[in-house]
């Protein structure tokens, strides 16, 4: 039994690579955000608007402890944030946990994700130099979290299947 958890900054390809590395594994994909969408019945944007980032934070931290409490084997995608949150990194550090951490740097994120600013509110008024400072200072805050994983792998400059390849490597 394997519970391999993606863990990175938004736009660092979790989603993606999770995706590829299920099918590959014959494994289930889970998204958290896609979990927690589902049980409250809005969108996450919507959630922060209406019930504020702690309740988010809450319900993500309770559904996250639910779906790594399964005796089964998937591959999860957890949202940019999620570690950071009601020692959620410690729930990573179970046995038949395998976290890894898809770095990437402020530039590749940046270069992602500004074609997405309409779809991330957080980020749809920021200019270029703006976003990158934006993310270097998430990147700063949430470094502690991340660097808690199992694994930590760089996806600058690589593609999904070669992401998702080094990952498989990793596991045998």
């Amino acid at each position: 039994m394997e519970k391999v958890v993606l863990v990175g900054y938004m736009g660092s390809g979790k989603s993606s690579v999770g995706k590829k590395m299920a099918s590959t594994m014959d494994l289930p994909f889970v998204d958290l955000d896609e979990l927690i969408e589902k049980k409250e019945g809005i969108s996450i944007n919507s959630l922060f608007v209406t019930k504020g980032e702690i309740y988010f934070r809450k319900v993500e931290s309770e559904i996250l402890k639910q779906i790594l409490a399964k005796n089964d084997s998937f591959v999860l995608s957890l949202g940019g944030g999620t570690p950071c949150y009601f020692n959620n990194h410690e729930l990573l550090k179970q046995n038949g946990v395998v976290s890894i951490y898809l770095k990437a740097s402020a530039i590749t994120l940046a270069n992602r994700l500004k074609t997405e600013r309409k779809t991330r509110p957080l980020l749809s008024n920021l200019s270029d130099d703006e976003l990158i400072d934006y993310i270097n200072k998430h990147l700063f805050d949430r470094s502690f979290y991340y660097h808690q994983v199992a694994h930590i792998i760089s996806v600058d400059d690589k593609s999904i299947t070669q992401i998702a390849a080094e990952i498989r490597d990793l596991l045998r």
